[in-house]
């Protein structure tokens, strides 16, 4: 089954910035061509709800990605705070319990599990005592978080074909996958990248992404219209190429 995604929302734009005044003056110049934007914990917590509210006014649509974990009715009311607002992806980390409350009653916005940060790479998993691969990690966490009842989940371009495939057929196609750590494809290589599991956004949409996130890579552009025109073309290629 085939989603329903528009091509100029298939790009979330990560707003990774400290103001609400250099977030709009993004949104302003990329709105033309991206209509999904994420708000993370940084520009969250300098101004709240002012730059989601105005995104949303002007007609896009905003992933809050705050990663909600904390005690399951904490995670409930924090839930409550996005749902009539408009937001249509919010992430959360945690157990089954932390899962089942924040999709519990969360209207019609959508609530994505964090599976493992991109940052994450097998030797961070062994300092941390836990045995087996992130591949493992993340198809564990993304079935339970399917059963559970959350929408989607977040994770890498590497481990979304083996959640594909891994999924039951009917209840995976409507299943989200998000993947951030996307770079254009002459830059899958930078070394100074503090992401460890990138692609680009073809090999992503291949894959079995429905979203990809991008950032860094566009806004630090000399021409960040032209790069997410060639980026949507890779996603059109590999759109067209899973057809």
């Amino acid at each position: 089954m085939k989603k329903n995604i528009p091509l100029n929302e298939r790009i979330i734009f990560a707003l990774d910035v400290s103001t609400h005044d250099e977030a709009m003056e993004l949104v302003q110049k990329l709105e033309s061509h991206i209509k999904f934007f994420k708000v993370g914990l940084q520009l969250f917590m300098s101004n709240h709800f002012k730059t989601i509210d105005e995104i949303i006014k002007r007609g896009n649509k905003v992933m809050v990605d705050l990663k909600f974990f904390d005690i399951p009715e904490t995670v409930k009311l924090a839930v409550n705070q996005l749902k009539n607002r408009g937001v249509s992806f919010a992430t959360i980390h945690g157990n089954d319990a932390i899962i089942k409350a924040a999709t519990a009653d969360k209207s019609a916005m959508k609530i994505l599990a964090v599976t493992v940060l991109t940052s994450f790479d097998k030797s961070d998993l062994e300092q941390m005592g836990m045995s087996g691969t992130v591949e493992d990690l993340v198809l564990m966490r993304a079935r339970k978080a399917l059963k559970i009842g959350a929408d989607g989940v977040v994770c890498s371009a590497l481990e979304t074909k083996p959640i594909r495939d891994d999924l039951p057929i009917q209840e995976g196609q409507k299943f989200l996958i998000i993947n951030p750590g996307i770079r254009p494809g002459h830059n899958i290589q930078n070394n100074d990248d503090d992401q460890k599991r990138i692609a680009t956004a073809q090999q992503a949409i291949i894959n079995g992404a429905d979203y990809v996130v991008i950032g860094r890579p566009i806004r630090n552009s000399e021409d960040p219209i032209k790069l997410i025109k060639n980026i949507q073309q890779e996603i059109q290629t590999g759109l067209d190429k899973k057809l």
